[in-house]
């Protein structure tokens, strides 16, 4: 695919995916959706890929849906007249991809099924999906001049991009419900005091921390980082711990052939590992277990 509305950068492992619209202020559109989804997809099995950040060019990260389109905004098929039964049992039918399912949640489901970690550098403003976009990614990262708007409310909508469950497990229910139902704009010293945010950054210094992070994380075996990406996120909302052992126990057992060996063999002769594994090719024979 041929990007218009984003720029895909690989450089010594790290993609950089920036929302290119800064005329705009990254206003999010139907375009601009399709691509993130296709590099997320991308991005998740290409090994050249260890890990991504993602940001916005020029004033800000991105200030929600671009709202001057014509016809539907949401680019939805006000035509259809779709049932709870249509998004169960034909949610990738095209007439109900294209037309009825929020372009959000597509993009967010991407990001949570990606093999590689994700890394919001959020600077200015992130409104709208510019703000439920990053709940959906790892670690967010602020500068101290962002201002972080769950908006729907204001403007007659509902959240979207499936942050009513992703928001929640980030903040509290009482600190998300306040944030939707007010829409009020929140600046960064209250989005870390919160734990919405890992971190404030200078702005300038904004995406120097975020490579920094990123290359950390880019060291470790691109299969392990993978699966504990998967573990974290879906074990921790099972009903039960015993189903994060039971997935805790596959993950050890398997790596500990592979990558492990490797890890503690460098441990042990005072070394950097040399890790072989491919998260494209190699992945356990048990992944991905919530298709099962």
């Amino acid at each position: 695919m041929t990007y218009n509305a984003i720029l895909y950068q690989i450089e010594n492992t790290i993609l950089t995916i920036t929302l290119n619209r800064p005329e705009h202020m990254n206003a999010f559109t139907v375009e601009m959706a399709r691509e993130l989804i296709d590099a997320i997809n991308r991005a998740s099995e290409d090994d050249e890929v260890r890990a991504i950040v993602v940001t916005g060019a020029g004033k800000a990260f991105c200030a929600g849906m671009d709202l001057g389109s014509e016809g539907n905004v949401f680019g939805l098929d006000e035509s259809l007249q779709p049932s709870l039964d249509d998004m169960q049992t034909r949610l990738n039918d095209p007439e109900i991809t294209e037309g009825v399912r929020d372009t959000g949640g597509q993009l967010t489901l991407a990001i949570y099924d990606c093999k590689k970690p994700v890394i919001a550098a959020i600077h200015g403003a992130a409104v709208g999906i510019g703000a439920t976009m990053t709940c959906a990614m790892d670690i967010r990262l602020v500068a101290d001049n962002a201002r972080v708007g769950f908006v729907f409310n204001k403007i007659g909508i509902t959240p979207e991009a499936c942050s009513s469950w992703f928001l929640p497990r980030i903040v509290n229910m009482g600190t998300a419900l306040e944030w939707v139902y007010s829409g009020d704009l929140i600046e960064a010293e209250e989005l870390e005091r919160r734990g919405f945010a890992n971190a404030i950054i200078e702005k300038d210094s904004l995406l120097d921390r975020a490579y920094e992070l990123a290359n950390r994380i880019a060291q470790h075996s691109p299969v392990s980082i993978a699966l504990t990406r998967q573990m974290m996120y879906r074990n921790a909302a099972q009903d039960h711990p015993l189903a994060a052992h039971q997935i805790d126990s596959l993950a050890i057992f398997y790596a500990s052939q592979t990558s492990g060996k490797e890890g503690v063999k460098a441990f042990l002769e005072k070394r950097k590992p040399e890790y072989a594994e491919k998260a494209s090719s190699d992945m356990p024979p048990f992944y991905p277990w919530w298709e099962d």
